[in-house]
């Protein structure tokens, strides 16, 4: 028989937990008032996050971590009541979700072993893993928690290949600002709950299900969301087929699913019974029309079947986030919400970061950070730059590839992906743990991108890669830095470039200009 997460009295230890999936899990479990510890090779605004909310974090990943819990001396945990609040559901709704509140207490901390949680990124041979193997501990994937939790709630799960991040932390977000009180658990930092997790007082979990390492097919949510599908990991994936039987199976081990009938292998794979489309004409349940893309955001026209629900305004740009939001509004109709309130909560949502997030704008220069990392992302982001900006003004665009394994496998992708770029600047692959085999670098993705652009630069290290771009932004220009690596820890070296008063920057008419 499977072991099984306990919510009961046993501690908690994350091997990793600085990641951005393992401190989600962490913060809710330590705001449920468990004991909590974990280990990360270095300390972050996420540790330090952990940290205030009671964690135990280890600055080094090592067998004596694991030596805390041989203590008795550790102070015992209040117990926590699980508290009801009134929301906005209609009735049928609550009393159904009523039925899935979680319980929230905890005994003694101090007894026994901890559970020890780890992701796919632990080696087996790392030596804290290796040291809770051989006391016994309970060991579980950080999915398995995920499932734990998931089961214990009235719980929404959103997966999809893109958008996961946007669409499940504006669904949560709408669903706070509606009065539900929602827990949240994100694979991205939101402004607006302060980091990636929130452990709200009401029944509602909403949670980012990824399909990275073929872990989605443990969870089990009331409503699932799938944005749409493709080969995204082909590291874990060798082909299309293994990522749609993932997502067949996620479908239905959820009560309803919610998906977007724009992508052809959600409709003909998954066939969801509530639908949403950006076009009327497909005969979604959720559909919109009277759209119109402007720099400082979207509306539309929402319908539910043939009924005009009202407009929708999101700051959020692009089709893509039009798309995200009709997602939200599914599910959020579906729980019995009116959609005023709906449309309001989606009006003020700022974003996700990284998420086309505005770093801050030096000598009229926009400097903007986004996690696209695949050539669909790349090509979607830069789509709605394109309509951020004026004809006289450029958009540059600096990719740092991400893993080995995608940019080999989507090379001819990722040639005709930046045709919305005027001038684009490729680093080298950042490895994500992976080891490189000769196979491709950079280099050879800025040659294939070169074939179809006439304006790409290679600077292969991030140092070259500000040194290059000290020399070539203007007023006017939007630097878009692209990719899920550590690109962006260099926007502020270029900010600060471009902040001194004395760099002599003017309006030039440069060219190219976006043809």
């Amino acid at each position: 028989m499977p072991k099984t997460v306990d919510f009961s009295n046993k501690p908690f230890h994350f091997i990793g937990i600085g990641g951005i999936g393992m401190s989600a899990l962490a913060y809710i479990l330590a705001k449920r008032q468990f004991r909590v510890s974990g280990s990360d090779t270095r300390t972050t605004h996420i540790t330090q996050r952990l940290q205030a909310v009671g964690a135990q974090i280890f600055r080094q990943q090592c067998a004596a971590n694991l030596e805390f819990f041989q203590s008795r001396n550790a102070p015992a945990c209040e117990d926590v009541a699980a508290k009801t609040v009134s929301t906005s559901l209609n009735p049928k709704a609550l009393t159904e979700i009523s039925q899935s509140s979680p319980t929230i207490s905890v005994a003694d901390p101090c007894l026994g072993l901890p559970q020890v949680i780890c992701s796919t990124a632990i080696n087996p041979l790392n030596s804290e893993y290796q040291a809770a193997l051989k006391l016994g501990c309970p060991i579980f994937h950080r999915s398995d928690l995920l499932a734990a939790l998931i089961e214990d709630y009235y719980s929404i799960a959103v997966a999809g290949t893109h958008g996961k991040t946007t669409t499940s932390s504006l669904i949560g977000y709408l669903l706070w600002q509606a009065g539900c009180d929602p827990t949240m658990i994100i694979g991205g930092e939101v402004d607006a709950i302060g980091g990636n997790a929130r452990l709200g007082n009401g029944p509602l979990l909403v949670a980012e299900a990824d399909e990275s390492d073929g872990s989605l097919v443990k969870l089990s949510a009331e409503i699932g969301v799938v944005t749409n599908i493709e080969l995204d990991h082909p590291d874990h994936y060798q082909k299309l087929e293994e990522v749609v039987e993932i997502f067949q199976t996620f479908a239905k081990r959820c009560k309803n699913l919610v998906g977007c009938i724009d992508c052809e292998t959600v409709r003909s794979q998954l066939k969801p019974n509530i639908s949403y489309s950006l076009r009327r004409d497909m005969g979604a349940d959720y559909s919109v029309d009277d759209v119109t893309y402007e720099a400082n955001g979207t509306t539309a026209r929402v319908w539910e079947g043939n009924q005009v629900l009202g407009r929708l305004e999101l700051k959020l740009l692009g089709k893509h986030n039009l798309s995200n939001a009709l997602a939200a509004v599914a599910v959020a109709r579906n729980l019995g919400l009116e959609f005023e309130a709906i449309a309001s909560g989606i009006a003020s949502f700022e974003g996700a970061k990284r998420r086309f997030e505005l770093r801050g704008k030096c000598n009229d220069i926009s400097f903007v950070d986004d996690y696209a990392h695949h050539p669909s992302e790349i090509q979607a982001t830069l789509a709605a730059a394109r309509i951020q900006v004026n004809a006289d003004q450029r958009i540059i665009a600096i990719f740092q590839p991400h893993r080995y394994s995608r940019t080999l496998r989507f090379l001819p992708e990722f040639s005709v992906s930046f045709s919305n770029a005027d001038l684009v600047v490729i680093s080298d692959i950042y490895s994500a743990g992976e080891p490189d085999l000769g196979e491709i670098s950079g280099e050879n993705l800025y040659q294939a991108i070169a074939s179809n652009h006439k304006d790409v630069h290679y600077q292969p290290t991030l140092e070259s890669v500000v040194e290059f771009l000290n020399q070539i932004l203007y007023p006017g220009d939007l630097a878009l830095f692209l990719g899920a690596g550590n690109l962006n820890q260099i926007i502020p070296k270029v900010m600060g470039f471009y902040q001194q008063p004395d760099n002599g920057l003017v309006k030039q008419d440069l060219a190219p200009k976006h043809q």
